[in-house]
């Protein structure tokens, strides 16, 4: 019986070694890939979010949790930087895109 061919986008360190594991080594790595791709998207809880960050009921389509919250607009010589008010409140997204946190801006709460 042949070798599967390794994926082309595979790099080749890997393509090379993991062959060359034993069984119960193969099904770690197996079960570490699920996991890591079950982590890539997964939701948003609220330990996730800013301190300050408030949920807001969303009914749009987009993954991810919608929030109202202030921030410093990273002018130096802004109040907001120097324990000052900050800006807002703006709507931002949050969600996990390729295991990482993002956000996005969404806009002011009352636009359409």
């Amino acid at each position: 019986m042949t070798e599967p061919k390794a994926p082309a986008s595979l790099p080749q360190y890997l393509a090379e070694g993991i062959p060359k594991q034993d069984d119960a080594t193969l099904e770690d790595i197996q079960r570490y890939v699920g996991e890591l791709l079950e982590n890539r998207d997964k939701d948003v809880t609220s330990d996730d979010l800013p301190d300050d960050a408030e949920p807001v009921d969303d009914d749009g389509d987009a993954e991810g949790t919608v929030v109202k919250e202030k921030v410093t607009c990273g002018d130096e010589n802004c109040g907001c930087m120097n324990g000052g008010d900050k800006h807002g409140p703006y709507l931002y997204r949050y969600f996990y895109k390729n295991g990482s946190l993002t956000s996005e801006y969404v806009g002011k709460p009352g636009e359409s």
